[in-house]
Formats: C-alpha cells, sequence, structure tokens
C-alpha cells in the first residue's frame, strides 16, 4: 500500500490476528473445521478490498467491497461461534469483534457511498 487507506491497513491488520488466533486453537486444541473457516473468511475481506482497487469500473469496485462486508460478516459470525463452542475466549473474542466491527462501518460507508454515486 502506498499511500495509507485505513480500511485496507485495518483488514490487514485484522487477517493477521485471527491467523494467528486460528493458528493458536489449531496447536492447543487440534481443532481445524472452525479455524479454517475464520482463516478464510478473515483473509478474504482484504483480498477482495485490494481487488476492489483494481476494479474495472465503479460498479466492478462496489460489487467487490460488498463481497468484502459479507466476508467480515461471516468472519463476526465464526467469532461468536468460536466462543459458543469454547474454542477462545471472551476476551479473545471481543478484541476481534471490535475489529470487524470497525471494518464493518468502514466499508457500510463506502458502500453507501458508492450506491449514491452510481445512482
Amino acid at each position: 500500500m502506498s499511500q495509507d487507506n485505513i480500511v485496507q491497513r485495518k483488514s490487514f491488520e485484522f487477517a493477521v490476528k485471527a491467523v494467528k488466533l486460528a493458528y493458536s486453537v489449531q496447536k492447543e486444541r487440534k481443532e481445524y473445521d472452525l479455524t479454517r473457516q475464520i482463516i478464510r473468511s478473515a483473509t478474504s475481506i482484504g483480498a477482495n478490498l485490494e481487488e476492489s482497487m483494481g476494479g474495472q469500473s465503479d460498479k466492478d469496485f462496489l460489487h467487490k467491497v460488498s463481497i468484502s462486508y459479507k466476508e467480515a460478516r461471516e468472519t463476526e459470525y465464526w467469532l461468536r461461534l468460536m466462543l459458543e463452542v469454547e474454542l477462545i475466549s471472551k476476551d479473545q473474542q471481543e478484541e476481534l469483534l471490535e475489529n470487524i466491527q470497525e471494518i464493518l462501518r468502514l466499508l457500510g460507508a463506502i458502500r453507501r457511498t458508492m450506491k449514491k454515486k452510481l445512482n
């Protein structure tokens, strides 16, 4: 990233935290199904944002940002589930939930702005 794009930076930082958490759970608990899911969705947020930057049109950009938003929602779900089945602690979950909710707010604002621009 040549210039600071807050949502790109935050989504990358979040992905790093989520992957580290998942690897820790894999190592300590030998659990792979849920951890693979959270790795996939958490890393997809930033990957789709990166793809959106090379979008062919404003519609394409909006589409990729919307995918990032959906992946963030999915990640939030996996975090709730991982806490409920006692794979992670409440403290671990709360930190990541705060991060993902901030990312959701940023992505939501981008989506609203782009939808207005396209109408």
